[in-house]
């Protein structure tokens, strides 16, 4: 019997009919998300790309999802993610028909940039799901939620080329591109229909202020300002792979534009976050029923840097590491690499599943250990190494990645219910951050040193982690009337 069955036999049918929806929805952003990479020939061919445009392509794809992450956190805690998602599929579909149709470089590399939104999909369901579910069962179906949604990016490199084919001619591609589209066009508008925020009768909570996020004290109010930091440099990082010195997207000019409208975007989240506890700032506090402690969300944000942020680089350099260490074709190196992503449907779930039944700060704990002996192993493996053993031993590290990642979502929704979009958004810009990083770490030292890196790194979060607080008891929630709701959290 799988850990799905042992723990959900007890869920209510609308219950998982919404666990269900929301998977899909966005299993089908991560599609639209990653249409582009398995049509690099036809692309390329169309536009007569040159290697440095097709990685501009793969950059603009990221880039702006480490911002948009924090302003769908925003938005799906104000509105709600029944609309939130809706509109996002709809969008998504808009844009990769833009993107199929496509004349010019210029409207491939806009249309790819605005893509980056739709990946952002990710925070609007972690909302819905720590709404449907109490908190013994939130971990294993968060981990549901990310492990078949984060599939979307294999169904993609699976279908889309058959569809291509199917359609045949040189404007397949383009016509399988436009078909997906459609697709998510549609189910935007029945996620409308068939999909509600809350259970009948539950409370959906919204922050008392929106723009920034609420913390408690005012050293949490420079810890959150300090925590923003990364984000924003991580954006400068990609700015300047865009320039002469990088690619050569963009001109040294235009490259310090970027910077600029980077320094004022920062100094406008900065006036958000402070109108939104400029309150808080005067009296010193907040009331005993509002607080909770941000330390915990900067542990998440660290722990997803890690762990999310690095399978992001790991599954970008595997297929070429396994190529060059064993003289691998390009389609035996990608398939030997595919297992990496490929476990998220089993151990993503399980991370959640063990938070669950065993502990989410001990859990915690024992995955990012693993994550660094596993990623001190994978800087071991070699030519000499079999075959069969390299492979095995990325999808034990991939394992304990995923798994972690599983794990840090079983605690988001349950840190403070009204704003665990924002607190989402957050976590999930920090993956985004971590993988920028990476992979720039990766472009100036050896394989193994990568992987070195990430081990160290993965020590850190292990550190942090032992100041995690176990959720347990209950939280209070204000409600519009100004009365006061108890929800369980452990």
């Amino acid at each position: 019997m799988t850990p799905n069955r042992i723990q959900l036999t007890n869920v209510r049918l609308p219950e998982i009919r919404t666990l269900h929806f929301t998977w899909i929805a966005f299993f089908i952003t991560f599609v639209l998300w990653f249409s582009h990479a398995p049509m690099k020939g036809a692309i390329v061919g169309a536009f007569d790309l040159s290697n440095a445009q097709w990685k501009a392509l793969l950059i603009l794809n990221v880039a702006l999802t480490i911002p948009a992450r924090i302003v769908i956190g925003i938005l799906v805690d104000k509105f709600g993610p029944r609309i939130t998602y809706s509109l996002l599929l709809m969008t998504g579909g808009v844009l990769i028909t833009l993107f199929a149709l496509a004349q010019s470089f210029e409207m491939l590399a806009l249309t790819r940039f605005l893509m980056g939104f739709v990946g952002a999909g990710f925070v609007i369901g972690i909302r819905m799901v720590g709404e449907w579910f109490p908190s013994r069962q939130v971990g294993l179906a968060e981990g549901i939620y990310g492990g078949w949604g984060n599939f979307g990016s294999a169904a993609a490199a699976m279908s889309i080329p058959s569809l291509a084919i199917a359609f045949g001619g040189e404007n397949g591609w383009r016509i399988a591109l436009i078909s997906i589209g459609v697709i998510a066009f549609a189910y935007g508008i029945f996620f409308y229909v068939k999909v509600r925020n809350t259970p009948k009768g539950s409370t959906y909570f919204k922050p008392k202020k929106s723009g920034g996020l609420e913390v408690s004290t005012r050293r949490d109010f420079f810890f959150l300002l300090a925590m923003s930091v990364p984000m924003y440099a991580a954006l400068a990082v990609l700015a300047w792979k865009l320039s002469p010195a990088g690619v050569e997207l963009l001109s040294q000019n235009g490259t310090n534009i970027v910077y600029v409208v980077l320094v004022t975007l920062f100094a406008f989240q900065v006036s958000q976050i402070y109108r939104v506890n400029k309150d808080m700032l005067k009296s010193g506090s907040v009331p005993e029923i509002d607080r909770y402690s941000f330390r915990q969300v900067a542990i998440l944000d660290i722990n997803y840097f890690i762990t999310f942020g690095s399978e992001l680089a790991v599954v970008s350099m595997l297929p070429a590491f396994f190529a060059e260490t064993f003289g691998l074709s390009p389609i035996l190196a990608g398939l030997t690499a595919a297992g990496f992503a490929f476990m998220n449907l089993v151990t993503r779930p399980s991370g959640g599943w063990l938070s669950d039944k065993f502990g989410r700060r001990t859990t915690m704990l024992i995955f990012l250990g693993g994550l660094a002996v596993s990623y001190l192993m994978l800087s071991r493996i070699n030519s000499s190494w079999p075959l069969a053993l390299a492979v095995l031993a990325t999808m034990v590290c991939s394992s304990f990645v995923q798994a972690g990642s599983g794990a840090v979502f079983a605690i988001v929704p349950l840190v403070k219910r009204r704003m665990t979009g924002q607190i989402a958004g957050m976590a999930g810009a920090y993956g985004n951050v971590g993988a920028v990083t990476f992979l720039t770490i990766y472009s100036f030292v050896s394989t193994p040193t990568f992987f070195l890196i990430i081990a160290a790194s993965s020590l850190v979060g292990l550190f942090a982690s032992m100041f995690l607080t176990e959720p347990k008891g209950h939280v209070a929630e204000t409600l519009p009337d100004g009365t006061v709701e108890l929800i369980e959290v452990g």
